[in-house]
């Protein structure tokens, strides 16, 4: 983990990678443009909850930090999409990590340990209790 903290303080890179990402509705965001570029509009329907105002201001957000690229096709009507960078695509085995880790502990018992459903349990042990 060399790089991730300097004596006691937290590596600023790190630190601003969190607080563009950790902004609610932001990985959701990503995760959804990780398959493939998205107008608006699917992407509201893709995330319950998730306003228009938020989505608009998330979006701007990503566009300028340089995770998310606005394409517009002149069209009639005009067609815009969004879709990842390579920057943001980048962000593919994070939020596969996050997943994983999600998938292995329960989210109503967090505190609890692992999940322990027959899935995230070890070969070795439900192969001892059959």
């Amino acid at each position: 983990m060399a790089g991730l903290i300097l004596g006691d303080e937290m590596c600023p890179r790190y630190q601003r990678a969190m607080e563009i990402l950790g902004k609610r509705w932001t990985a959701l965001i990503v995760r959804v443009l990780l398959t493939r570029p998205r107008r608006f509009g699917e992407i509201t329907d893709t995330i319950p909850g998730l306003s228009d105002r938020l989505l608009s201001e998330r979006l701007k957000e990503l566009e300028s930090c340089e995770i998310v690229e606005r394409r517009v096709f002149h069209e009639t009507p005009v067609r815009i999409e969004y879709l990842l960078t390579r920057k943001g695509n980048e962000l593919e085995q994070v939020v596969e990590a996050i997943q994983r880790w999600a998938n292995c502990w329960d989210g109503h018992s967090m505190a609890a340990g692992p999940a322990t459903t027959a899935e995230s349990e070890p070969q070795a042990a439900r192969s001892s209790s059959s």
